[in-house]
């Protein structure tokens, strides 16, 4: 064999060079590729969704309303007990039994001689207070519907919460001042004279507060965005053991502060899992209670609404212009601080009140699943859910369940009811799984 021979046996293919040139052009890629490294998330569902929603309302027009002399600012659900507690900015409180279908009327009081700054109910649902700007804070027996002590105050108050767990001796109610940063702890049974009183809390006045029962935690909010977990009375006020972070540089509870902004109200699920703010940003953030870290947050902006507008019109331009009107005067009003969040008793989903309807999320798939009251020109504010719990635990008998009597058999089934209040209106609205008949509005 020649010398020329030997050279040209030792060349590559021409196909080998082809494949070496395509392994170089990987960017020395090593490993498994990315679609292997990073594999497609599973979709979050909830199991028996379905059957959550039907317990939940979804009319798009309430069924009926009930007067107040003034507007109706609060309306309030004590849960298992089966009451409806609703306030009026003229001071008036009147209370509402749940009937089967419906609501019935029981009591009404001239509670106050100013405006109602709060009232909340006890986590049991047995116990009300109402807070106003005459310095007077009312304790009623939601079950009994009546008045048991008067705690008279020496500032204005602004928010209210009730900081004790079922079965405690003491029916501890905490209580702020609308131009300080004290919290003043009662007893609601007892006299005037605060059991406790809390000073370096906040920084800032505070804007509300709310309970988590379950783990027996208060959180409260003030104006300069700061949120903080404490202890009921058992846990003597202070920083509590059972939650699962050391700091709050570990939390997101900093989001308020780091935006610029402040919650305007608050909301503990039944379960205590989940806590549900809505900012004056007009942002709802709910988040992991336990970890305090952001589960979702859903903006509901005016902003929002003219970007999806000018995307896909949702509806008519002069309708939407006037709700549009609408908001922004809500937005200068008092009204603006009593919108609040509710979930339902399994703490799956979450309902407010938005310039378009009450819409309905579901927290495991961060997806609306229906709007309430679309279809009405109202601007819903406070809401309150009773889900007719007392009839869900009535067992049919037999006769009862032969019969074809259509009354028995809608008797028997959930009779879920939204009941809030809109603004400017002195009304309160009735929204359930049943459109009502508006042929004489």
């Amino acid at each position: 064999m020649s010398a020329d021979e030997e050279k040209t046996s030792t060349k590559r293919p021409a196909e080998d060079t082809k494949d070496d040139e395509e392994e170089d052009s990987d960017d020395g890629w090593i490993g498994p590729t990315l679609s292997e490294a990073a594999p497609v998330k599973k979709k979050k569902i909830l199991p028996y969704e379905n059957v959550y929603l039907e317990n939940l309302p979804n009319a798009e027009t309430y069924e009926r309303s009930y007067m107040h002399r003034d507007v109706v600012s609060w309306c309030l659900s004590s849960g298992s007990t089966g009451f409806v507690v609703t306030g009026s900015v003229d001071g008036h409180v009147k209370f509402w039994k749940k009937q089967l279908v419906g609501i019935e009327f029981v009591k009404h009081f001239r509670a106050h001689l100013g405006s109602i700054k709060h009232m909340t109910i006890n986590n049991p649902g047995t116990l009300l207070i109402t807070i106003s700007e005459d310095k007077k804070g009312k304790v009623f027996d939601v079950v009994n519907f009546d008045m048991i002590n008067i705690l008279s105050l020496d500032f204005v108050p602004e928010c209210a919460a009730w900081i004790h767990q079922a079965g405690d001796a003491i029916h501890s109610v905490a209580i702020a001042g609308n131009q300080d940063k004290i919290i003043r702890i009662y007893d609601s049974r007892g006299s005037s004279t605060p059991l406790k009183t809390i000073e370096k809390m906040h920084m800032k006045p505070l804007t509300c507060m709310d309970y988590n029962a379950a783990f027996d935690v208060v959180i409260s909010a003030d104006q300069g965005g700061m949120i903080e977990y404490w202890s009921g009375p058992k846990g003597d006020y202070e920083m509590p053991k059972n939650v699962q972070f050391e700091s709050k540089l570990d939390t997101d509870l900093y989001e308020f502060a780091k935006n610029k902004t402040y919650p305007l109200s608050m909301s503990v699920s039944k379960n205590g899992k989940y806590l549900a703010t809505l900012g004056a940003d007009r942002k709802i953030r709910v988040f992991r209670f336990l970890k305090g870290k952001l589960s979702c947050v859903i903006d509901e902006s005016l902003n929002h609404y003219f970007g999806v507008q000018q995307r896909k019109q949702m509806m008519p331009s002069m309708e939407f212009n006037r709700k549009v009107s609408n908001d922004k005067e809500l937005e200068k009003s008092e009204s603006n601080r009593r919108i609040n969040i509710i979930f339902d008793c399994t703490g799956n989903f979450i309902m407010y009140a938005t310039m378009i309807g009450i819409k309905c999320v579901n927290l495991v798939t961060n997806k609306v699943k229906t709007v309430i009251g679309k279809n009405e020109n109202l601007r819903f504010i406070h809401l309150a859910l009773i889900q007719n719990e007392e009839a869900r635990n009535v067992i049919p008998d037999i006769q009862m369940q032969a019969s074809d009597n259509p009354t028995l058999t809608s008797d028997l089934l959930p009779d879920p009811t939204i009941i809030t209040c809109a603004f400017r209106k002195n009304r309160l609205y009735l929204l359930s799984r049943r459109a009502g008949d508006h042929s004489n509005r």
